[in-house]
């Protein structure tokens, strides 16, 4: 995603959330692999903090002698031409009708004036991608965000309840989730129109469906999302899955996100997305 360099990511407030649960150990986990913890309820053990590379995280800046910064194509220290960038993965993209193209495309350029996260505002599902820390009891759990526009977070019942009839369309909608076998899947509905799918103008309408599945292995977790809007989709959108890694680095108090840059912008023109 392109962010202007000044737009500080805030982090996700501190919550002070004091779970005590009895843990057993899958029996079947394989040999010389980590088991799972399990609550006293059977299902695996979501706690924790998770590194799942989002954030700031892929965005290494130089500060020049003259106070400037540069993200891309950066000369070397100690002068020589800048670094090769790596082959990027094949675009992740949701693909669009044909009749909604010259919309995205024109969200796409003009994304700085745009783009709902430049100014402060959530990113939305699947954009936000996986939680930077799960606080889990039976019945529930709690995703916590550290995002560049902000920190946020859902409450997602696993208790068996449905969707909510009375709810308010929201940024982050609402979800719930059910288990399949140690799979945690978490079906949303009910968004507003103020988020994209992912960068680049990928908008979507109050139909928006999101449907996100994690998997604990050891001290990893496998993120998965799929995002439908039959209106405005050619087909649901898979989402590259995301590996989570359990980390002992701890969230920390967030400072505000206040955008400062958008009223100096001179023209449209932005950074190519170094993700």
């Amino acid at each position: 995603m392109t962010r202007p360099v000044t737009v500080r990511s805030a982090v996700i407030a501190a919550l002070a959330v004091t779970l005590c649960s009895s843990l057993t150990y899958g029996a079947n986990a394989e040999p010389g692999a980590k088991a799972v913890p399990r609550l006293a309820d059977g299902h695996p053990d979501f706690n924790g903090t998770w590194e799942n590379g989002s954030g700031y995280d892929f965005v290494q800046p130089q500060k020049g002698a003259d106070g400037s910064i540069c993200i891309l194509g950066c000369a070397r220290p100690g002068g020589g031409p800048p670094a090769p960038r790596g082959a990027p993965p094949p675009p992740d993209r949701p693909v669009y009708k044909p009749e909604f193209a010259a919309k995205v495309k024109d969200l796409e350029k003009r994304q700085v004036e745009t783009d709902p996260v430049l100014r402060c505002k959530s990113p939305g599902l699947p954009r936000i991608g996986p939680p930077d820390k799960i606080v889990q009891r039976p019945g529930e759990l709690a995703f916590l965000y550290d995002d560049v526009s902000g920190s946020f977070w859902r409450v997602i019942p696993t208790d068996g309840r449905k969707h909510r009839k009375d709810a308010d369309e929201s940024y982050l909608g609402d979800a719930i989730g059910h288990w399949e076998g140690d799979t945690l899947v978490v079906e949303t509905v009910n968004f507003n129109e103020d988020t994209w799918l992912t960068d680049d103008g990928a908008f979507h309408t109050r139909d928006l469906k999101v449907t996100e599945r994690l998997t604990r292995n050891g001290d990893t977790m496998t993120w998965v999302a799929t995002a439908d809007d039959p209106k405005v989709l050619a087909e649901p959108w898979k989402v590259r899955p995301r590996t989570m890694k359990l980390t002992a680095v701890e969230l920390q108090e967030p400072v505000p996100c206040v955008e400062q840059d958008l009223s100096h912008v001179v023209d449209g023109t932005h950074h190519d997305n170094p993700r």
